[in-house]
């Protein structure tokens, strides 16, 4: 906060230099309080602006639903629409009452004593806000949050009761997604490279960076989502009977690139948003506002390197040049570069995009050849491009960029490309094995006992028809445009329609 406030030993040299006239101490005091006054409104003004920003973050975010929402009904085939639309209303409306409750509490609550593992305090809001934190700051992490479940909804599209949807998603929201959020984002959690709390040190020396989520969100889903279409097994049709691959094209190309620029505008509050306070100075004219703008241009480097090597790459492999492909190959170069892009240079986030691009395309190869079936690609875009994200911020992150954002040393583990050793590697090789382990753990066995009692896939019948059709009392698409009336259509058999002239031009008469 800001130092223009008097101390009392500010008030004893002020009355020095004032002398031994009569009003000396009066005028000292006046003086002192004008400053405090100041003082205080410079204090209020750098909250409101730090929160207006977060808040503004978080609107940004939350828009990433209709940019979900959009992506995964444009990828889906049109008998699934609604359905697919539903479940992504779903996520946030469901994920909002579940970290209401207690997902907030598991992933921030710190009351008198820490746990590294989990958070156990503040359930449903209570003793909020406080000297730490803002209503601002639980709206921000909640639209983290719905992200991570809007992930896994892709995966398993197509094929799964809607009674999973809710069941998995205020699980994850509510549950598992804080726990892992603890860990690395908390002041107390055990991988938290911002740990400042609790018995322990940061790990090797560094903690686990990962400033917007790449693990902690992207691969949360993208994991969630790998072991709900796994046990799931792949749709009907997806692969003949030899075992090749069938293509199952998303019904719209308009829906998945309005998606894809929904979902690029929003990471612009996903990732510079995380910075929380903007108002934060560091040396000259330079603050936590040129951390954020820094933070857009390595987000923006990253996806577009994706999306134009994904580009040329399709064409090399398949000569065509594909719309659908390059949008999630962008998408895979953001999920990448969320975890590091507050602490690497620009010139690096265009590798970072580059790998990504490779990373998706192997495992899309990879996934075929093993008969895994995801809609979205999301699990192999999130998780696969998440962990390789993590990876890069420990043979890139700077160590003056580390310091401005977590403080300590000048010691401080950073990239090991960057001369900083292999501590701060070491450590993101840890967040990626904890972040698989205990997903696996709580999503494996819930999507297993969903599919024990009947709950997780529907019918082959309700699957052959559709979801829209048999699950939800429609199809999202009705349009009447007179071609269907019977003066307007042949038969199957031929027959002429009512007067059709011998030429077969239809005279436009009413009978």
């Amino acid at each position: 906060m800001s130092t223009f406030g008097c101390s009392a030993e500010d008030v004893t040299t002020l009355q020095g230099f004032l002398g031994n006239t009569a009003n000396a101490a009066g005028l000292s005091s006046f003086l002192c309080k004008k400053l405090d006054d100041v003082s205080s409104q410079l204090d209020a003004t750098t909250l409101a602006v730090d929160n207006t920003y977060l808040l503004f973050s978080a609107y940004l975010v939350f828009a990433m639903q209709l940019g979900f929402a959009m992506l995964c009904a444009g990828s889906v085939r049109a008998k699934n629409t609604m359905n697919i639309m539903l479940t992504n209303v779903l996520d946030a409306a469901c994920g909002g009452l579940s970290y209401y409750i207690f997902g907030f509490a598991f992933a921030f609550g710190i009351g008198s004593k820490t746990n590294g593992f989990i958070g156990h305090y503040n359930w449903a809001l209570r003793g909020y806000p406080n000297e730490s934190f803002d209503y601002s700051y639980f709206l921000f992490q909640w639209a983290f949050a719905i992200a991570a479940a809007g992930i896994t909804s892709g995966s398993i599209a197509e094929r799964t009761q809607f009674v999973a949807y809710l069941i998995y998603s205020s699980v994850l929201t509510g549950f598992v997604y804080p726990i892992v959020s603890h860990w690395l984002w908390s002041t107390d959690g055990w991988l938290s490279a911002s740990k400042s709390v609790g018995p322990g040190s940061l790990l090797f020396g560094s903690g686990a960076i990962d400033f917007a989520g790449s693990g902690v969100v992207h691969m949360v889903g993208g994991i969630a989502g790998f072991w709900g279409a796994f046990i799931e097994g792949p749709r009907i049709g997806r692969f003949d009977k030899t075992g090749n691959p069938m293509v199952f094209r998303g019904h719209s190309a308009t829906l998945v690139v309005l998606g894809t620029f929904l979902l690029w505008f929003g990471w612009y509050g996903f990732n510079p948003g995380s910075f929380v306070n903007i108002l934060v100075p560091y040396s000259g004219n330079r603050g936590a506002w040129t951390g954020v703008g820094r933070t857009a241009v390595t987000t923006t480097l990253s996806g577009c390197t994706a999306a134009v090597t994904t580009l040329f790459a399709k064409r090399l492999l398949h000569n065509h040049w594909s719309v659908l492909d390059v949008c999630n190959g962008l998408l895979g170069g953001f999920a990448a570069i969320t975890a590091g892009c507050a602490v690497v240079a620009p010139w690096a986030s265009i590798i970072c995009g580059f790998v990504s691009a490779w990373v998706l395309i192997g495992l899309n190869k990879l996934a075929a050849r093993v008969h895994y079936d995801d809609p979205l690609e999301a699990a192999q875009l999130h998780a696969g491009c998440g962990a390789w994200g993590l990876i890069f911020v420990g043979l890139f992150a700077q160590q003056n960029y580390i310091l401005q954002i977590y403080d300590g040393a000048g010691d401080r583990p950073h990239g090991l490309f960057m001369g900083g050793g292999g501590k701060l590697l070491a450590a993101q090789i840890i967040e990626i094995l904890a972040i698989f382990g205990w997903v696996t753990v709580t999503m494996g066995p819930l999507f297993f006992l969903l599919k024990l009692f009947n709950l997780l896939r529907i019918s082959p019948e309700d699957e052959m028809a559709g979801l829209d059709l048999t699950r939800h009392g429609g199809t999202a698409y009705i349009h009447h445009d007179g071609s269907d009336h019977p003066m307007h259509m042949h038969s199957m058999n031929g027959q002429k329609r009512p007067n059709e002239g011998p030429g077969g031009n239809y005279d436009g008469t009413n009978v």
